[in-house]
C-alpha cells in the first residue's frame, strides 16, 4: 500500500496573486502529486490549515482512498466549510488525483471517462476606459482566434496585470464625480453610471465586431436585486453568452426572481464554497452556466460531481479561471472540461513567463482553444528551484473594499 509520507505547501507569487500549491509525497520513491489550494486573499491561513491540521491527519494514509479522505478532511474539524478549509482540502484532493493518474500511467481525464472533446474553448478578458479601447483589445484577441470575450469598462489602464476589480466595470469614482467628501478609503463605484457605461460599450462592440463573437459581462456580485433586473433586461438586445454573478451569494433565492424577469443567460458560482449553494440553482434551471472556483469548493472531486449534475439538468459549466487560479488549478479544470459533456466555456487569463519558469508541462493555447497534454496525472510539475524567486506578498487587499458614492460599503 502506497501511503502519504508528507504534505508540503508552497506559497508563490509569479505575477499579481499569491498562489498556494500543495505537494504530496508518498512512501513510493519519486511518486508525488500536485494540487491547487489558492485562496489568494488568505493564502497564509490556507497554508497554516494544511500544515497544522491536515498534514497530521493525512500522513500514513492510503493514497488510493480519495473519496474517503475528502470526507475525512471535511468533517474532522467538526465545523465544516468556508473558503480556507475548502481550499486546503482542494490542494490535497487534486494532488491525490495527480498521484492516481501517475499510478495508472494515464492523464486524469482518462480516469473519468475519457475525452469527449479535443480541447476547451476559452474566454479572455477585454477591459478599457470606453468603447474604443475595448474594441481595440477585442480585435487583437479575435486575431489570435479567441471567440469568447469578457467585456468590462475600467478607468484603470488595461494590461497583463490584474485591474482594480472594484473599479473595472463599475463606473468608478473617476467617472461618476459623485464621491462624498471625507469618505473612507476604498474603490468607489456608482451602479447607475456603471450600467450606462457597460451598455454603451457592449452596444459598440456588438455593432463593430463579427456577429459570431460571443460577449460576456461580469457584475462581480455588486448589484442590488432591482439593479440586477434592470441591467439584465437592458442587456437582452446584445445577445450575451452569459451575464456573470449578477447577485451576491447571500441573495441566492433572488436569482429565481431575476431568472423570471430576463431572457439574458445567467452564470453564477465563483464565490460558492458549498454544494447547498449551487445545487438548487442547477436543479431548478435558474442558471445557464455554473461557475465554481474549483479549489474553493474542495477540489477536483466535488467539481467533477457538479459537472455530472449539470449534465443531468442541462446546465453548462464555465469554471472560474483568472490569475487567482494557479497553473495546477487551470490544468485540473481543463481535464474536467475535455471529459464533461456539460462543458460550455473556460475562463483563461494565460500563463506568464514566470509561471512557465515555475511550472513545466503547461497546456497550449491555440486559436481560442486550450489543449491538455497526454502525460500521466495532470502532466504538470513544479520547479522547486524557482520557488524562492517568487515570494508571496502580504498586506491589505484594496480592490475588495468597494464603496458607494455616499461612502457606504457595497454589500448587496
Amino acid at each position: 500500500m502506497v501511503k502519504i509520507a508528507d504534505v508540503e505547501v508552497f506559497v508563490v507569487r509569479p505575477t499579481t496573486e499569491n498562489l498556494v500549491i500543495v505537494k504530496l509525497r508518498t512512501s513510493e520513491d519519486g511518486l508525488h502529486g500536485l494540487g491547487c489550494a489558492t485562496f489568494t486573499q488568505r493564502s497564509t491561513l490556507v497554508a497554516e490549515a494544511l500544515t497544522t491540521y491536515l498534514k497530521p491527519l493525512l500522513v500514513g494514509r492510503d493514497v488510493t482512498r480519495i473519496s474517503d479522505l475528502w470526507r475525512l478532511m471535511l468533517v474532522s474539524g467538526y465545523w465544516r466549510g468556508g473558503p480556507v478549509l475548502m481550499n486546503a482540502i482542494s490542494g490535497v484532493d487534486q494532488a491525490l488525483w495527480d498521484i492516481k493518474g501517475k499510478q495508472a500511467g494515464r492523464p486524469v481525464y482518462d480516469l473519468i471517462g475519457g475525452k469527449v472533446r479535443e480541447a476547451a474553448a476559452v474566454y479572455q478578458h477585454v477591459s478599457g476606459p470606453g468603447p474604443d479601447a475595448n474594441v481595440a483589445q477585442a480585435q487583437r484577441l479575435i486575431e489570435q482566434g479567441v471567440r469568447h470575450l469578457r467585456v468590462q469598462v475600467s478607468a484603470a489602464a488595461a494590461g497583463p496585470d490584474r485591474l482594480a476589480a472594484a473599479t473595472a466595470g463599475y463606473g468608478g469614482s473617476d467617472t461618476t464625480g459623485r464621491r462624498v467628501r471625507g469618505g473612507m478609503p476604498g474603490e468607489y463605484f456608482d451602479a447607475a453610471s456603471y450600467r450606462r457605461s457597460i451598455i454603451a460599450t457592449l452596444r459598440e462592440l456588438r455593432d463593430r465586431l463579427p456577429e459570431d463573437i460571443e460577449l460576456i459581462h461580469d457584475v462581480h456580485c455588486r448589484l442590488a436585486i432591482r439593479e440586477a433586473i434592470i441591467l439584465a433586461t437592458e442587456l437582452e438586445p446584445f445577445g450575451l453568452y452569459f451575464l456573470e454573478d449578477p447577485l451576491p451569494p447571500e441573495h441566492i433565492e433572488a436569482m429565481h426572481t431575476l431568472r423570471s424577469a430576463t431572457a439574458t443567460p445567467l452564470a453564477m458560482g465563483e464565490l460558492f464554497t458549498q454544494r447547498s449553494q449551487w445545487l438548487p440553482l442547477v436543479r431548478d434551471g435558474v442558471i445557464d452556466f455554473l461557475r465554481l472556483h474549483v479549489s474553493a469548493v474542495g477540489g477536483f472531486t466535488p467539481t467533477w460531481q457538479a459537472a455530472q449534475v449539470c449534465e443531468a439538468f442541462g446546465v453548462q459549466t464555465a469554471w472560474h479561471g483568472p490569475k487567482d487560479t494557479s497553473p495546477v488549478g487551470h490544468v485540473a479544470q481543463l481535464h474536467l472540461d475535455v471529459a464533461s459533456p456539460a462543458f460550455g466555456v473556460q475562463e483563461f487569463s494565460g500563463f506568464s513567463k514566470a509561471e512557465h519558469a515555475l511550472f513545466t508541462g503547461l497546456p497550449e493555447l491555440h486559436e481560442g482553444y486550450l489543449y491538455p497534454g497526454d502525460r500521466p496525472g495532470w502532466g504538470v510539475e513544479l520547479n522547486e528551484d524557482e520557488v524562492t524567486q517568487y515570494p508571496p506578498a502580504q498586506g491589505v487587499v484594496g480592490w475588495t473594499q468597494a464603496r458607494l458614492p455616499d461612502g457606504s460599503l457595497s454589500y448587496t
